[in-house]
């Protein structure tokens, strides 16, 4: 492990609420003995099971722990410590020497062009919107509500609108989502090789081995059945000078440059699974209020003024 680095900034800010609850200190403790799922540390603490699960997402949302999905009887979310010390700096932040950055986080539901095939869908915190596996559903203008949308072929299409300042040159762009596989109800060993392009540029594929469900999702209404896709796993795709990443794991050559972006009025992105795939597996894509993680699709942009 390693020694995590904080300053008193808008980021160290997510670091010391973290920090700031006995339960989630607790947790960290029982992590210090080695990985633990989610009803092992519940049994640790003596705490209910819900409880349990919101605190360790706080902490997997503040950057302290990691958590993944082990399968087997029902792919346990098992978490582990990132870090060994946490180091605060009391000093002044040199802002002139910070990164300028915005972050835009797009409702799955603000698409403005797909191509979808069945099986698939849209859904809200309420039930499902219109009739499953039609198409033509994706077209309606309550599809904005959509907390979760599915399909076994195609793709969906998102404009980021581009906020950049006058003279700035992007240095660093992410794209963060919640997704997996799409297959009927759910299935453990159902991959899928699901793609991201912006600009119409391919960046890279994630192969997603599974439609995970049996275990309801943090933050999936309670009408779902648990029979049916619950969550999925939380993936970064990033652009930057010297070419993209997945999980920061080199993946391609393209970098920013090849993407032309700056001129731009918005940052076209498209995910989606291709017709020649290896693994064509479908996709499902989650909202803030689907799946484990409350978030849409998270654009980064981190810039500097010429």
């Amino acid at each position: 492990m390693r020694d995590l680095k904080v300053s008193i900034d808008d980021e160290g800010l997510k670091i010391f609420k973290a920090l700031s609850n006995e339960q989630r200190l607790n947790i960290l403790r029982a992590l210090n003995h080695g990985p633990l799922n989610v009803n092992e540390i519940s049994e640790k603490l003596q705490l209910p099971f819900s409880t349990t699960a919101v605190n360790i997402q706080k902490l997997q949302d503040s950057g302290i722990i990691t958590t993944e999905i082990i399968p087997g009887h029902g792919n346990q979310k098992v978490s582990s410590k990132k870090y060994d010390n946490i180091i605060v700096n009391l000093s002044p932040v040199d802002l002139t020497n910070q990164e300028d950055h915005y972050i835009i986080d797009l409702p799955i539901g603000d698409y403005v062009d797909c191509q979808v095939e069945p099986t698939c869908g849209l859904a809200d915190e309420n039930g499902y919107i219109g009739p499953l596996d039609n198409p033509r559903i994706f077209f309606e203008p309550n599809k904005r509500h959509a907390q979760l949308l599915w399909f076994r072929k195609g793709y969906i299409e998102y404009r980021f609108p581009n906020r950049l300042p006058l003279n700035a040159v992007i240095k660093e762009l992410v794209i963060s989502t919640e997704a997996c596989s799409e297959a009927p109800y759910h299935r453990e060993d159902w991959p899928s090789d699901i793609t991201i392009w912006v600009n119409n540029i391919e960046i890279g594929t994630w192969t997603c081995l599974s439609d995970f469900g049996g275990e309801r999702g943090l933050y999936t209404p309670i009408w779902r059945k648990t029979s049916s896709t619950q969550y999925g796993e939380l993936k970064y795709w990033k652009v930057g000078q010297n070419g993209s990443y997945l999980d920061n794991k080199r993946i391609s050559n393209i970098t920013l440059k090849d993407l032309s972006l700056e001129s731009l009025p918005y940052f076209p992105v498209r995910i989606g699974v291709k017709e020649d795939a290896k693994n064509a597996g479908g996709l499902n894509l989650f909202g803030q209020r689907f799946g484990n993680y409350k978030q849409g699709l998270v654009m980064k942009i981190s810039y500097h003024k010429k």
